[in-house]
């Protein structure tokens, strides 16, 4: 598609010989909105807060071309030019080796470069034009509040007092709390405060799983409030939601939209490795509004940040029930890689598992390769057939943490996929090989916070087998270390 400029807008033309790609008109024209003007509330419902693909919206280019000739629809270049080169306006990408370009059918350029980074949400390219509301905003409905019942522990309440704070006042918050602090309680009465303000809220996750858990929670607390919970192929794509329950891809296509967000799990990959990501929380806020982020296990940057008081950040150093953190044990392995190339284990390993295994106890086993994974689960079957093996890209894997789940699994060899999310009330958990430098402190620290954290079942033992002491495994069990004194001397703890 090409555009003419005519009487102070664009025409769109489907000829390839008349006027020019998007991208080739200099200074977009802007239109002031028509006020007797009939909009679609279909349209604006459909396109208030979001930046999307012509692809994307259910309704005839007549019906758009209207709209923005009146004023309530704008049209921005989905790919810029610029002194280094080009800029993708929906993921923020300007990494020349993330663009291509083709012969397009569309434009009629032999030379219409696309952007790589985003292109799984759809291509945008030169020609392509990115459409968003200009008219008035969906109104958001007053919400009747929260409904729960439960109580906060002196951290959680300390915390959700300052998430308020927060949100009243438009700022940014870290909330660094301890695997295990329950953060999703934290939240209740921020986001409570954002809805009798009339806000648009959005909790964002670099993972599936956790949107599919967090959303039906928040209904359930919030039952009057409209909920969508947004991932790759989600139902809800098109909803819209008072509280968005989102991945952080998803965010690419919303611009300015959010009064409030929080980011969970702000350290995970691949939010924490992916600029585009960063880019797209930053995009779809709006300029006054609040940004919340959660996480267990800060980078040093961060750290160092709070540390010198250049970030606002609150801590919950202990989990909800009082009882202070497992502390990882050492606990020496030898060549372990020897051993299991000749179909073995360590004797400790071996003898951790079956002290489990007899006790009904469950347990998580992490491994540093998914290439060891099979290899790891022949042995252990050898101790009980129902032992299976988990990583990223197995296809079964929600049916084998499912079954984990229900108990009738008593073992699960993991990689470091299943080092959050996965909540096992009564289990231990072990470390094949932590010397490996998968195993950072963040993981490390994670990976230990899988134990302890039913209030039935408030210990368990942590166990990293090693071939040699790593700085990383000092550090997390230091961290541990440094936050069960943190909750002892704040009286957080139990006597």
């Amino acid at each position: 598609m090409r555009f003419h400029l005519v009487n102070g807008s664009l025409t769109p033309t489907f000829s390839k010989e008349e006027g020019l790609p998007i991208s080739q008109h200099h200074q977009l024209p802007e239109i002031t909105p028509n006020p007797h003007f009939s909009y679609l509330p279909g349209l604006q419902t459909h396109l208030d807060g979001k930046e999307l693909l012509l692809t994307e919206i259910p309704f005839p280019l007549e019906t758009l071309q209207a709209h923005y000739e009146q004023g309530y629809v704008k049209l921005t270049v989905g790919i810029e030019k610029i002194q280094k080169g080009l800029l993708c306006k929906r993921c923020g990408n300007s990494n020349s080796s993330l663009f291509a370009s083709f012969s397009c059918t569309k434009c009629g350029e032999q030379s219409c470069h696309y952007c790589r980074n985003c292109i799984m949400m759809g291509r945008v390219s030169e020609c392509t034009p990115l459409y968003s509301w200009s008219g008035p905003t969906v109104q958001v409905p007053q919400s009747s509040g929260l409904d729960w019942e439960g109580e906060l522990s002196k951290g959680q309440a300390l915390a959700s007092n300052q998430v308020v704070q927060a949100v009243k006042d438009h700022t940014e918050l870290l909330v660094w709390a301890v695997c295990g602090a329950g953060k999703t309680e934290v939240l209740f009465k921020g986001i409570e405060q954002a809805l009798s303000d009339s806000k648009k809220i959005c909790i964002a996750t670099p993972r599936t799983d956790v949107v599919l858990e967090l959303a039906p929670r928040l209904q359930k607390v919030f039952p009057s409030t409209s909920v969508a919970a947004l991932y790759g192929g989600s139902e809800d794509r098109h909803k819209h939601a008072t509280l968005t329950i989102s991945t952080t891809h998803q965010l690419l296509r919303f611009k300015q939209t959010f009064d409030c967000i929080i980011v969970d799990e702000v350290d995970a990959f691949p939010y924490s490795a992916d600029a585009s990501l960063q880019f797209a929380v930053q995009k779809s806020r709006k300029e006054k509004s609040s940004l919340i982020y959660l996480t267990a296990t800060p980078n040093k940057k961060w750290k160092s940040e709070v540390q010198k008081s250049k970030r606002k950040a609150v801590r919950i150093p202990a989990r909800y029930h009082g009882h202070p953190l497992p502390v990882p044990e050492f606990v020496w392995g030898g060549n372990w890689k020897k051993l299991l190339e000749k179909g073995g284990l360590p004797s400790k390993v071996i003898e951790w598992l079956k002290t489990r295994i007899s006790a009904n106890k469950q347990a998580f086993l992490f491994v540093p390769s998914v290439s060891i994974i099979d290899e790891v689960v022949k042995i252990c079957r050898k101790l009980d057939e129902r032992i299976e093996g988990v990583h990223a890209e197995d296809p079964e894997r929600r049916e084998k943490v499912k079954k984990f789940r229900s108990g009738s699994m008593p073992v699960i060899i993991t990689s470091t996929i299943l080092e959050r999310g996965v909540t096992i009330p009564n289990s231990d958990v072990a470390v094949l090989g932590s010397e490996d430098d998968i195993f950072t402190e963040s993981a490390l620290v994670q990976i230990s916070g899988r134990v302890g954290r039913s209030a039935s079942y408030p210990t368990g033992n942590v166990t990293f087998f090693h071939y040699g002491k790593t700085q990383a495994m000092v550090e997390a069990r230091k961290h541990i270390l440094k936050m069960n004194d943190e909750a002892k001397r704040g009286g957080y703890l139990k006597e």
